[in-house]
């Protein structure tokens, strides 16, 4: 397996060596980031995606991509083989080091493994039922399961998979979305607190060095919705776990030119005040990466998107999406060398300035 994890002068490194403009890379957590990230969750599980994943990773590294984001249940865990066969063929060449590169997985969502011939529920039954990693009550309606003993084997599992000792991001995915039809608030927030306990461990036992949660709604809706979480109610549980270096130092949310409440919708309370999630991100010393983008190439058709700086539409959108305060990397999903190519075009321009930003959402919200 393959050791280390980011780091500092390793991500520097890259930065420096990447080719693409300096400032389309973000300093957080003192790790040189870039600013555009590839995700990898949609594609059949079968030996033919595997290859343009595999691909398409190597690529888009090689143009200057050094954040991935993957999940256990993406492919039914061939998602994260895909990338970890990339990582280690990068390696294997001499192109980067594992200390260059960020990769983020996510667990939570009960998943089968589609390089095993059983059906979903025979899976979960012989390597999680028979096995008690899974006990009668602990999936959700949602498919959905945050106990000890179940994320401890993704972790293992994912670990496995991506072929590393250490995740530089786990999240744990759609929490409250996957589990709040099934269990109350108090013993959300409950169950909570004991996953987080456990992502400490990982990270003393140097399985992981950051942790977050990708999330759809939690964020972004209004507190009295059911699915709300507050941003900073949970970093301070955190801080009651961890202390003041707790690993809790990530989010991921949906963010486009359409999905907009992020950014606009102020869902967040701090104090006494009301603010958005990415402004409430910003303050507590939250990163954040969005997803879907494009939503899933809706917003490419002619028209859809304002048209600013005589970009093509995919560069529009990331443009806006990491030229947004608080916003470190869209994640793009990306298979074909074309559509590699096209994406990472944005790269060769660095983003705009905070003020550009400012006044452009001021004209296409006036």
């Amino acid at each position: 397996m393959i050791s280390g994890c980011a780091s500092v002068e390793g991500t520097e490194k890259f930065a420096q060596n990447s080719g693409v403009n300096k400032e389309n890379f973000k300093i957080f957590a003192n790790l040189s980031l870039s600013n555009i990230g590839i995700g990898t969750y949609l594609g059949e599980p079968d030996a033919k995606t595997d290859e343009l994943v595999t691909s398409a990773v190597k690529q888009s590294v090689l143009s200057g991509i050094n954040v991935i984001d993957t999940a256990i249940n993406y492919r039914s865990q061939k998602a994260e083989r895909s990338v970890g066969k990339a990582i280690a063929e990068l390696i294997q060449d001499g192109k980067i080091s594992r200390d260059q590169i960020f990769i983020s997985s996510k667990n939570g969502y009960v998943t089968n493994d589609a390089d095993v011939d059983l059906g979903f529920w025979e899976y979960v039954k012989e390597e999680y039922s028979k096995k008690g990693v899974i006990q009668e009550g602990d999936v959700t309606s949602g498919y959905h399961c945050m106990t000890i003993p179940y994320l401890s084997d993704q972790l293992d599992r994912s670990l496995k998979n991506l072929n590393v000792e250490c995740l530089d991001l786990l999240y744990l995915h759609n929490a409250v979305e996957g589990q709040i039809k099934d269990v109350s608030k108090e013993k959300f927030l409950e169950n909570l607190k004991s996953v987080f306990k456990l992502y400490e461990e990982k990270r003393k036992e140097g399985k992981i060095k950051f942790y977050g949660m990708a999330t759809w709604e939690c964020f972004r809706v209004a507190p009295d919705n059911p699915q709300y979480l507050s941003l900073e109610e949970t970093v301070n549980m955190a801080k009651e776990i961890g202390g003041e270096n707790h690993g809790f130092r990530f989010i991921q949310l949906p963010y486009n030119m359409n999905y907009d409440q992020a950014l606009l919708s102020k869902t967040q309370i701090l104090g006494t005040e009301n603010v958005s999630v990415l402004e409430a991100a910003v303050r507590l010393g939250v990163g954040v990466f969005t997803s879907v983008p494009f939503m899933q190439g809706r917003l490419l058709s002619p028209g859809v998107m304002p048209e600013f700086d005589e970009l093509k539409p995919s560069s529009r959108a990331l443009q806006f999406i990491r030229s947004t305060p608080g916003v470190i990397a869209p994640l793009v999903g990306q298979k074909s060398s074309e559509h590699v190519s096209e994406n990472l075009e944005v790269m060769t321009i660095p983003p705009m300035s905070e003020d550009e930003f400012l006044l452009l959402v001021k004209k296409l919200t006036s």
